[in-house]
């Protein structure tokens, strides 16, 4: 089974192409959505949130994975409900600030994340993508993505669906990692760097005008 990975500048886009991918019958457990929400487009409080970061449960405490000291909600907290969007939450990914998410992506990134702080290992959205089968250039790529205000839709399919999937996501104006990866390169880019500072709500802003 493969895994299908997109860039999208703009979280709608995103969210449409989550819904696309359901109504053409892919099951909402082989999609995943991490998305950037430093404009705080998700606010949260549908969920009863009013506590920290990754408080699911409205209890006052941060469910968070032990270990990763960013306040990442644990796996099972995300993708429930009758569909994948129904399950979004607000968690913390090292390197990337607060996020939206929902599915399995995001649920491994909150596991590497525990795994890097452990034993040494790459965390995080980077180490997620990379054992999701990207390669280290792809996966430093849509990192990078996510860091400058984007959102990364990523699907599991089995070799007979790659192309219509393909399709859908490019569709909604999905980038590959070649593409942007390039455009991150002309402006002396070379790697994600999950101790750089999260971009701010005016860089992010440009970032997304500069694509337009």
């Amino acid at each position: 089974m493969a895994t299908i990975t997109r860039l999208f500048d703009s979280h709608t886009e995103a969210l449409d192409a989550v819904a696309e991918l359901e109504g053409s019958g892919v099951p909402h457990d082989k999609i995943s959505i991490v998305s950037n929400n430093a404009d705080n487009w998700h606010s949260g409080s549908s969920r009863g949130s009013g506590g920290p970061l990754g408080d699911q449960n409205g209890d006052g405490e941060n469910d968070v994975a032990d270990g990763t000291g960013k306040g990442a909600t644990t796996g099972g907290l995300l993708g429930g409900g009758a569909g994948l969007l129904a399950g979004l939450g607000m968690l913390a990914i090292p390197g990337l600030g607060p996020v939206v998410a929902a599915g399995w992506l995001a649920s491994t990134a909150v596991g590497a994340a525990v795994g890097a702080v452990a034993g040494g290992a790459t965390g995080g959205l980077l180490g997620a993508l990379k054992e999701a089968g990207h390669s280290d250039e792809e996966a430093n790529v849509y990192s990078e993505g996510v860091r400058r205000g984007g959102t990364l839709v990523s699907v599991k399919a089995d070799e007979n669906e790659k192309d219509k999937l393909e399709q859908i996501l490019n569709g909604k104006r999905g980038y590959d990692a070649a593409t942007r990866g390039e455009a991150y390169r002309q402006s002396g880019w070379t790697r994600f760097d999950p101790d750089a500072e999260p971009y701010s709500t005016t860089q992010i802003s440009e970032e997304r005008a500069r694509y337009r």
